[in-house]
């Protein structure tokens, strides 16, 4: 039998469903998993706003995973581990949002900001988590992202085939597993970790069994050791099942 003692749940596009909900499948496979004595954790690009009312739903027992690892919380939703992005390289990240006019979004310790709802004081008084544009232009994109990935401070991901997101270099939902499992006493061979985008790719590469869903990008599944179903089809649900009956 593998030998899982840690499952990492990416949200979008894995735990949560087409309709952006979680299945009752999905919620009672979670359960069936820690009361086998499993932890079971959000690992998501989004901030703890955004997913506290998921970690409730599922019956917070864990340590939370945020913002492709710039932050974690404990179970009772404490901040143990936080890392910033330098706000010489969001000024570079703005520069380009305007040259090309592309919707941003971004995560700070002072809130969620995007295109809609824009910040309003300079960007050296915010503490920047994350940066990030949607752009479905294919040749601006690439261009965008051979600058980003050109810059050694800079961890470059994405959590959709249009969008490209920004945290420092080292910042990795593995890299914040990792310090989860040494909290807990564990190795990552013991994790089994579950997504579908290229914010989970290290996540899935590093554990001691990747998962990538039905709907992953392609990079995602050919890093996975298995494949399961869409989040259209309670694919996290089938990945525990499997991991508990081997």
């Amino acid at each position: 039998m593998t030998d899982i003692k840690l499952i990492a749940l990416d949200v979008d596009g894995t735990l949560v469903n087409p309709e952006g909900t979680v299945s009752d499948a999905n919620i009672k496979a979670v359960q069936k998993a820690k009361d086998q004595g499993i932890h079971v954790l959000l690992s998501t690009g989004r901030s703890l706003s955004r997913c506290r009312d998921i970690a409730e739903q599922l019956g917070r027992s864990s340590y939370i995973v945020t913002i492709n690892g710039g932050e974690i919380y404990n179970q009772d939703f404490e901040l143990v581990d936080q890392t910033l992005l330098e706000p010489h390289h969001v000024s570079r990240l703005w520069e380009l949002k305007e040259e090309h006019g592309l919707y941003f979004w971004s995560s700070t310790e002072q809130g969620i900001f995007n295109s809609q709802e824009p910040f309003d004081k300079e960007i050296e008084e915010y503490n920047w988590l994350k940066f990030g544009f949607d752009i479905e232009d294919d040749e601006i994109r690439e261009a965008i992202l051979q600058e980003l990935n050109g810059n050694q401070d800079l961890e470059v991901t994405n959590s959709s085939p249009t969008n490209i997101e920004v945290n420092p270099t080292g910042v990795t939902k593995a890299a914040a597993l990792l310090k989860v499992c040494e909290w807990l006493d564990l190795r990552m061979e013991n994790v089994m970790a579950v997504g579908d985008s290229m914010n989970d790719i290290a996540m899935i590469r590093e554990s001691g069994v990747g998962v990538a869903m039905g709907n992953a990008q392609d990079e995602v599944k050919q890093e996975a050791a298995f494949v399961t179903g869409t989040n259209a089809e309670d694919g996290v649900a089938q990945a525990i099942e499997k991991i508990l009956n081997s």
